[in-house]
């Protein structure tokens, strides 16, 4: 029987931008090897000379993967899995594992110039073997001892006595590749598992033919087996990464869409402007819109609500909740359900910043927030408002706007029992309101000014909106192509004349 042959090398991590590298090494060294095996003279009657071609059959086979595997790697993660691979299921039928580069790289591997086996490698000892029918002489070489965990003193074992070693629901597949090379000629080529005799399992691939005698008859078979128990743990290994990868995008895309759905039958239906019918001498015009973070693909805790309340006067609320996905979105919910309640009940702005404070104390998903909430009534044309943790109103005047002077009050769910202040401003017909989560003008920190700055640079543009939507259209124009890290939302509140 030929030497013995040890497919193990330590696999050799490619540099950054060699995969293409590789990919054309490898093709290169399958062209070389295949060329190769057609100009050699095989005859089937020499043990040596099969056992070479087998060898270059099983290179080509693992340069033919090894190039798959490659691609993949320059591809990236393939957005479907392939089906696993079950015992009896050929190799070269198997494209999920990550193989050795060291065959792209020495051509000598293909013929037996290979060092021992180390720990770790994914291909792994190949050993051969023979069975003659005629004289029920059984050849074994040193490295399928190796294999089955086998001493030379115990001997080869025949075709009979290979089963007592394969697993029970294996044992089939071996009998079939066993019964079809004998009695029908064909090749074999198939896996099924072993149990050592110290134990140890391992999976097994085994390619074989038949020798035929001068009669055409079957005389003999030889086979090569391959240990390829470390190769299938890593095939299952990826196959494992990736389907726990598909998992979490399809969670992902899951979370988006019941987030998105919620946020959708939560903020108000109505698109384009909203006009309050009021008895007074200055109705409002209010329109709105939602601005998504670019840095994730989750929507996030933002609000804005316009709301006409029984005793005439008009809710306007904008507020944001930390966080993204179905979570924030929900506690958005629920405050913004709280909010309108307490409002519809006539309870004022800064008492109901406390209130909404407590709620979100004593919430399942504790989180912190950020709310304006304003009440405006028409006959007397003001604006009474509080805020926690919010950045200010924006007041246009005759083409010229300024910040809103805050009353005190902290972030939502940051302490206990805080107190909110309220205060109150005059508006004239004409005026415009912009009101707006922090996501929309946040900066380099907490101290820069640059969006508010921006905003309040808009100032000739607003005063020639025609209505609330195209002040709207205005803020997002400008700020609508940013690469945000946060959700935002904008709400322009235009006073009639």
């Amino acid at each position: 029987m030929p030497s013995p042959l040890f497919a193990d090398r330590p696999a050799q991590q490619p540099e950054p931008g060699a995969v293409d590298a590789l990919i054309s090494q490898t093709r290169r060294l399958r062209g070389e090897l295949v060329a190769v095996r057609q100009d050699a003279v095989v005859d089937d009657d020499d043990p040596q000379q099969r056992w070479q071609r087998a060898l270059c059959d099983l290179a080509v086979s693992q340069l033919d993967d090894l190039g798959a595997h490659l691609g993949q790697l320059r591809a990236g993660v393939p957005e479907q899995t392939a089906p696993a691979t079950s015992p009896g299921t050929s190799a070269d039928a198997t494209t999920e594992a990550v193989f050795d580069t060291r065959l792209a790289t020495d051509p000598g591997t293909a013929y037996g110039e290979i060092p021992p086996a180390r720990t770790g490698s994914l291909l792994s000892r190949v050993g051969s073997a023979e069975w003659n029918l005629l004289t029920d002489e059984v050849s074994w070489s040193e490295e399928l001892f190796q294999i089955f965990g086998r001493t030379r003193e115990s001997g080869a074992m025949s075709l009979d006595e290979m089963p007592t070693m394969v697993f029970a629901e294996d044992q089939p597949v071996l009998q079939s590749l066993v019964t079809d090379c004998l009695i029908d000629g064909k090749p074999i080529d198939g896996e099924f598992r072993i149990v050592r005799t110290d134990g140890r399992v391992r999976t097994v691939h085994m390619t074989g033919e038949p020798v035929l005698d001068a009669d055409g008859c079957t005389a003999s078979m030889w086979a090569v087996l391959r240990d390829v128990s470390e190769l299938r743990r890593s095939q299952r290994a990826v196959r494992e990464s990736r389907d726990s990868l598909e998992r979490s995008r399809h969670i992902e895309r899951t979370e988006r869409r019941v987030a998105v759905e919620l946020q959708e039958a939560v903020l108000p239906p109505w698109r384009g402007s909203l006009r309050f019918a009021h008895d007074g001498p200055a109705p409002l015009d209010v329109a709105a819109h939602y601005l998504p973070a670019a840095s994730t693909g989750l929507i996030g805790g933002d609000w804005y609500d316009a709301l006409a309340l029984p005793d005439g006067d008009a809710l306007l609320t904008v507020g944001d909740l930390t966080g993204h996905g179905v979570a924030a979105t929900s506690s958005m919910a629920m405050l913004l359900g709280a909010l309108r309640g307490m409002a519809v009940a006539g309870i004022r702005p800064a008492a109901l910043m406390g209130h909404l404070n407590q709620l979100l104390e004593t919430s399942v998903q504790p989180a912190l927030g950020s709310a304006m909430c304003c009440r405006y009534d028409p006959v007397a044309q003001t604006l009474t408002w509080a805020q926690a943790g919010h950045p200010a109103p924006l007041l246009f005047r005759d083409g010229t706007g300024h910040l809103l002077r805050r009353p005190e009050g902290v972030l939502l769910g940051a302490t206990t029992g805080a107190v909110y202040g309220e205060t109150e401003t005059r508006l004239l017909p004409g005026d415009l309101l912009v009101l707006h989560t922090d996501g929309l003008t946040r900066g380099g920190g907490t101290g820069d000014d640059t969006g508010a700055r921006r905003l309040l640079a808009l100032g000739h543009r607003l005063a020639g909106a025609r209505d609330a939507q195209d002040g709207v259209r205005a803020v997002v124009e400008e700020f609508g192509e940013e690469r945000r890290e946060d959700d935002a939302c904008v709400m322009v509140v235009r006073v009639g004349r």
